[in-house]
């Protein structure tokens, strides 16, 4: 969001993962280690003929979630025989960096790209890098329209959100819910934002009232997750996926309704800055937070009480099977394929909670620890 901006950014920010976590899928090609924290791919793509120019385009380098798929990408690309390329926008949202990275990629005659966009201004770059030859796979979240790139490798950001609504309506036991969205941005549409907003408001029992659009529910009605029971959303307020962000947005959600209890939050940096902005106010107590990016800090922030649950996914193996299949097909392989059912490669999700509650499956911090990503 990722986020960090998949995801986000940024994840989503610090921004969007799991054979141990759950249900991670491997690649066609076997993957070595496949619940590992890094998802490292199968390294016989390596075989025949010289190296293979590929590029990673990031979002940004300062969110740990894209750190990450830096840091297994190079990994892959050394077994792989690859020359890898890596680029960042200097913010989420800088398209900018990402276009004269998508241009590079062009003029250096690469096979291939992998990228984590930063908005739709890139789509006519990468419709130009496709026209050239490369083939263009996008990592954590679709852009739009997905048809922009030729696949992408992603977690299902909407049931991401959809696992953190259900734990929340489920925690509520049945009790009014004063609910903050933390969201991405306000300015523009990404697709990462939407999912994971609605997916929470969806498992929460609540309709999101679009399917385009933030802030299209119903202010107050009846969720019916959990044991059901009422509920008012007070704000929804833009982080772009950073504690800085998240700590304001929080600010001014207190500042509208100080008795909000339940706090969605797009990632865990926004997240982080909720929780700062909640214990200044003396109210960090009052209101749990659900965030989503499953990093081995966000695992430790849930055993510590911080975050109420967190939704996992796995950054490094959509990078490293990316580098993996691009390699292949530049040596004559396939062109990779879709989930059954999905019109992306789903590489997992899970929920991670220090409490269990009826009807909702969790991971302890210590279960899922075993496949995070990040210090």
């Amino acid at each position: 969001m990722n986020f960090s901006t998949s995801h986000l950014s940024s994840r989503a920010g610090r921004r969007t993962r799991a054979a141990a976590i759950g249900v991670t899928v491997c690649l066609g090609a076997t993957l070595a280690a496949c619940g590992s924290s890094n998802g490292s791919a199968s390294s016989s793509a390596s075989g025949g003929g010289g190296k293979v120019g590929v590029s990673l385009i990031l979002k940004t380098l300062t969110n740990p979630y894209f750190v990450s798929m830096e840091k297994d990408a190079k990994s892959q690309a050394a077994k792989d025989n690859v020359s890898l390329t890596v680029a960042a926008g200097t913010t989420d949202g800088d398209t900018q960096t990402q276009i004269t990275a998508i241009d590079n990629a062009i003029s250096r005659g690469d096979k291939g790209i992998l990228i984590t966009t930063n908005g739709d201004a890139v789509n006519a770059a990468l419709g130009r890098a496709k026209q050239a030859g490369l083939f263009v796979i996008a990592l954590d979240t679709a852009p739009n329209p997905a048809s922009t790139a030729d696949i992408t490798y992603a977690t299902d950001n909407e049931q991401a959100g959809k696992l953190i609504g259900q734990y929340a309506a489920a925690a509520l036991g049945g009790k009014p819910a004063v609910i903050a969205m933390l969201d991405l941005f306000n300015n523009q549409v990404v697709s990462v934002d939407i999912n994971r907003d609605h997916g929470f408001l969806e498992g929460m029992g609540i309709d999101p009232g679009s399917k385009t659009e933030n802030g299209k529910e119903a202010k107050s009605g009846k969720y019916t997750g959990g044991k059901g029971g009422t509920y008012k959303v007070v704000c929804h307020q833009p982080t772009q996926g950073a504690i800085d962000g998240g700590r304001t947005a929080m600010e001014n959600c207190l500042s509208a309704n100080p008795d909000i209890n339940v706090v969605y939050a797009i990632n865990e940096p926004a997240g982080e800055g909720a929780y700062n902005a909640l214990k200044a106010a003396g109210k960090q107590k009052q209101a749990a937070i659900y965030a989503i990016d499953g990093s081995c800090s966000g695992l430790k922030n849930v055993t510590s009480g911080e975050f109420a649950a967190d939704a996992v996914q796995y950054p490094g193996k959509m990078a490293a099977l990316g580098v993996t299949s691009i390699a292949k097909l530049a040596r004559g392989g396939s062109k990779p394929s879709v989930t059954d059912g999905k019109s992306f490669y789903d590489t997992g999700t899970a929920l991670v909670a220090a409490k269990s509650l009826d009807g909702v499956t969790v991971q302890s911090p210590s279960q899922a620890a075993s496949a995070c990503w990040g210090s």
